[in-house]
């Protein structure tokens, strides 16, 4: 798996999805753990491809900088709402205060909803309930009414065991191609990495512009047309291409 990144390194970027892909998913969104090694390994491979890897998550750019630290590769965070370039330079979609209000009442009305956690991410806001399952029902209402409520310039995003509202002109597929806009990933053909329903729209663009889309997981009901079974089985094979380099 990955052969295409060894034998042609200067043809392929490399990205990858965080949490369920790279690390192991957790309880709580806080409770994640960097393993050993994985950021070197990381650094490695960017190193090999030219600086050709990007993260491409939902979550912020400011709490993947901590977990990556010192390493501080490109990355779309808020699934595309947020995107730092090679180069350093980042950009955010404007917040506004109607949105504000709107976070601040979804953490009042779930108050009382034991297990279910309201994640505050600035442009975005995640609703995990993997603790309260119970809560599963009532909270895609709750998240179904909120989004209506927020308007034409924010949709709905369901994942595992999370719903989250976030700005409809983000998309993992859209940072994909702006990444690809510029070096170090101009001319290179995409390897998308990654685990959730979230992942789907990088899948997409990455088949589209001759690249290849992998799923961590089961290859059903996805875009993807490769899959490695998890986290730590691509962390495996990840670790095995930076020692090769």
């Amino acid at each position: 798996m990955l052969e295409e990144l060894s034998s042609e390194p200067q043809a392929w970027a490399l990205f990858l999805d965080i949490d369920g892909t790279l690390i192991d998913l957790a309880e709580t969104p806080e409770a994640v753990v960097v393993p050993d090694g994985l950021i070197s390994t990381l650094s490695q491979i960017s190193n090999v491809l030219g600086g050709a890897v990007g993260l491409v998550t939902g979550r912020a750019v400011s709490f993947a900088d901590q977990l990556f630290s010192p390493l501080a590769l490109p990355i779309a965070g808020l699934h595309g709402a947020e995107r730092r370039n090679s180069a350093g330079d980042l950009e955010r979609l404007p917040q506004d205060d109607d949105f504000e209000a709107l976070k601040r009442s979804l953490v009042r009305v779930t108050a009382d909803w034991d297990g279910v956690i309201i994640e505050d991410k600035g442009s975005a806001v995640a609703a995990h309930y993997r603790q309260a399952q119970q809560w599963a029902g009532a909270l895609d209402a709750v998240m179904q009414s909120a989004v209506e409520e927020a308007g034409a310039d924010y949709t709905l995003q369901r994942g595992k065991m999370v719903i989250e509202i976030r700005p409809a002109r983000a998309s993992k597929g859209e940072a994909l191609r702006a990444f690809l806009d510029a070096e170090p990933f101009l001319g290179r053909k995409p390897i998308a990495i990654g685990d959730d329903l979230t992942d789907e729209a990088m899948f997409k663009v990455a088949n589209e512009l001759g690249g290849l889309s992998i799923r961590i997981g089961e290859l059903r009901d996805t875009a993807a047309v490769r899959a490695i079974p998890s986290p730590d089985a691509l962390r495996k094979i990840l670790a095995d291409l930076a020692r090769q380099a």
